[in-house]
């Protein structure tokens, strides 16, 4: 006797526009509970390839991901016809269920091929919803790209060649011929990606500083928006393809450093599939249980889908002090670079030994390392993103972004030059060890929206603890309760005399008022923290505002501050109060309040 499933007998079901976790050819990925059932896997193998054969798309890779809660059901497919890829997806996964004695009722996003009578009938209509989704010449300029090894960016409205300076766009309803390409004038600029749990923003603002100053004008994206020279070009969320291609197509470019956010990845992939360098910054617990990410190794791999565009002739810079990243990251083609806090530790030792490329701490000098010749590039304490030596990790996101310049041609002059400055000024690292002086008090503005991140900066922020010191603490609604207590624990760690917890309405995700503030008070008070010492407040800024007005003295405030929007209204209050040199105890201006 069958069981009925009503609802989609999936999760998730998406497109995959660019190299992925899974393989470097765009595809289709379902994320399924039913899908991980014995037998069901190896029946949708045969209906993937019965599929292709009937629609005729190659035979590509495919593969089967189980994970904790599911599995993940992928394959690769013609990128012009990638929707009704998801419903062949789809289909297989539900007929293949119905051969397992589970009957699947039809399913709201692909109704006719989910009411068809059986098989047969289903693949006419996938076939027709291929046919005329497809585009031939899409196809065949790809395939000329991908002979001549450059770039195609393609997306719903408009398909580029090259990038940069050497890009040319087309719209999508309007692609030459390859004939009528002049492919002598197509070219890629140097293009680096830059991806981690941590640092990655800051990696990229600094990498893009330095690509400036080598006298190239450089784009970046990251969470912020696309720059071009620091000039905004767009501000939104922009780690993802939507950006990269962006950034990409402009052709007043000479190079291009992407922020590569980790969701980007999973959802939809890499836009570029050439690029010259990687950086993987590290791996820490964060997001789990999304897209079948369940731990560091998982977390690992997915962020080293950066190195599939770098194919075996590009560079993989990767944190040595991470020994999950770079067990995972030794599996590659790529060749690889290091960088740790410690120059002369035996892995970065070693690797130098087998004439690969270093960036360390020596003797408190930056060094970089490589064919047996040694660079200094200043001392640690005279950078100024490295808050006098004390934030530790921006050593390590220094070291990163020296390896990246240097495999990019920027040499070792600009990059001391740039080292030497950057972060002397708020606007250098907006959000990130955001530091301002208010009279005698200061004040350290920084996302850290995950434990590894709230204790470097509470490290960095805490050292020569004179007055007391003030935190901001908050949480986004959609992680879990145990990410939340372990944020908490790092916090408490840090003994802060007094915590403003924050309600975040526009971050509830599902969480009802005061519940992640509770979540969190739980924890501090369990760990020691007085009940009088800790407040809510409504949202971050009225957070902030509160935190000012405690303020005494030679205290140390540490704003932890995770939305966009609310940065961009403290910021330039923090630059206020400091020019005009309000002092902790003054009445706040007026219209601040």
């Amino acid at each position: 006797m069958s069981n009925l499933v009503a609802d989609p007998p999936f999760e998730d079901s998406r497109r995959l526009t660019g190299c992925n976790l899974f393989f470097e050819d765009c595809g289709a990925v379902l994320e399924s509970v039913l899908g991980a059932r014995e037998g069901v896997s190896d029946a949708w193998r045969v209906r993937i390839a019965r599929a292709r054969a009937a629609l005729g798309w190659p035979q590509g890779p495919i593969a089967v991901r189980p994970h904790a809660h599911g599995v993940s059901l992928v394959f690769a497919a013609p990128l012009d016809q990638l929707y009704a890829a998801t419903e062949v997806n789809e289909w297989a996964l539900c007929s293949a269920l119905r051969d397992c004695g589970i009957e699947i009722g039809p399913w709201p996003d692909a109704p006719e091929v989910s009411s068809a009578r059986n098989d047969a009938e289903a693949l006419e209509i996938l076939a027709a919803a291929a046919r005329e989704e497809g585009m031939p010449a899409l196809r065949v300029l790809a395939g000329e790209a991908a002979g001549r090894g450059i770039n195609l960016l393609a997306d719903d409205e408009q398909v580029t060649l090259g990038s940069g300076r050497g890009g040319r766009s087309w719209l999508i309803n309007a692609l030459p011929a390859p004939s009528d390409v002049d492919w002598d004038a197509l070219c890629d600029i140097p293009i680096a990606l830059v991806t981690g749990s941590n640092g990655k923003t800051t990696i990229t603002r600094l990498l893009a500083a330095m690509a400036k100053v080598h006298g190239w004008r450089t784009a970046h994206t990251c969470t912020d928006g696309v720059f071009v020279d620091a000039e905004a070009i767009d501000l939104d969320d922009y780690s993802g393809p939507g950006g990269a291609r962006l950034a990409l197509r402009r052709t007043d470019i000479d190079a291009a450093v992407l922020e590569t956010a980790r969701g980007g990845m999973l959802r939809r992939g890499i836009a570029p599939q050439h690029a010259d360098v990687a950086v993987v910054a590290n791996v820490s617990e964060d997001h789990f249980g999304e897209y079948g990410i369940d731990n560091l190794d998982d977390l690992a791999e997915a962020k080293l889908t950066v190195a599939r565009p770098l194919g075996t002739r590009g560079t993989l810079v990767v944190n040595g002090d991470d020994e999950v990243l770079l067990r995972h990251a030794r599996a590659g083609r790529a060749s690889l670079a290091l960088f740790g806090l410690d120059a002369d530790a035996p892995l970065l030792r070693d690797h130098r030994a087998q004439g690969g490329a270093s960036a360390g701490v020596r003797d408190g000098q930056l060094v970089l390392e490589l064919e047996g010749s040694t660079q200094d590039l200043g001392a640690i304490e005279a950078m100024p993103l490295t808050y006098g030596g004390a934030a530790r990790y921006n050593i390590a996101n220094i070291a990163a972004a020296v390896l990246a310049a240097d495999v990019l041609g920027i040499g070792a002059d600009t990059i001391r030059s740039v080292l030497a400055s950057f972060g002397a000024r708020p606007e250098d690292n907006p959000g990130r060890l955001e530091h301002h002086v208010l009279g005698d008090i200061e004040t350290f503005l920084d996302f850290a929206h995950n434990p590894d991140g709230l204790r470097g900066l509470l490290e960095a922020a805490t050292r020569d603890r004179r007055g007391r010191v003030g935190m901001i603490l908050g949480q986004a609604g959609d992680r879990s309760d145990h990410d939340m207590r372990e944020l908490a624990a790092v916090a408490a760690a840090a003994r802060p005399d007094y915590v403003v917890l924050k309600d975040q309405p526009e971050h509830f995700r599902g969480r009802e008022a005061g519940e992640v503030p509770a979540i969190l008070r739980g924890v501090l008070l369990e760990c020691g923290i007085e009940q009088a010492r800790i407040v809510t407040e409504p949202d971050e800024w009225q957070a902030v505002l509160h935190l000012l007005a405690w303020a005494k003295s030679a205290d140390k405030l540490v704003l932890q501050v995770l939305d966009k929007e609310y940065r961009l209204r403290i910021s330039p209050l923090l630059d206020r109060l400091s020019h005009d040199g309000w002092r902790a105890g003054s009445p706040m201006p007026a219209d601040a309040i």
